[in-house]
């Protein structure tokens, strides 16, 4: 609203938009309440519900000791570091789901260097193992 300081000078040349205003609003309204909403159809592809569903194979898990020396042994078995990525690349392309693929339980030797825990680590990420797991002895 605008105010005049000179009163009684002339006629105010000013419009009076608020009136304007609100009828705008009013049929904007209106407008947005009548307009059906647009739906789009989206097709989804269910899964088919099956009777008896397979029964999950879990793997064995892998054990995996790094001893003070620096020595790995996998399930046992001495294992050098450089063909660890190997074997870990076997292990993963027997699983093609990453949710079956079988834990790496690492159990290091308090003394042991980081190096070599880094090393297998980077072999397990390398060859797409995911599930990495360390041993507590506490």
């Amino acid at each position: 609203m605008a105010f005049s300081t000179n009163a009684g000078s002339g006629p105010m040349v000013d419009m009076n938009v608020t009136p304007l205003v609100d009828v705008m609003l009013v049929l904007l309204i209106i407008f947005m309440v009548t307009m059906p909403p647009t739906t789009y159809p989206i097709g989804v592809d269910l899964p088919i519900p099956t009777i008896n569903p397979p029964p999950p194979t879990k793997a064995e898990p892998i054990n995996l000791k790094i001893d003070a020396g620096g020595n790995i042994t996998w399930n046992g078995t001495p294992v050098l570091l450089g063909s660890l990525r190997d074997q870990m690349q076997i292990e993963a392309d027997r699983y093609t789901d990453d949710k079956q693929q079988p834990v790496i339980q690492i159990d290091t030797d308090p003394n042991a260097e980081y190096d070599v825990l880094a090393k297998v680590l980077a072999a397990a990420k390398n060859a797409g193992l995911v599930k990495v797991g360390f041993v507590d002895k506490g």
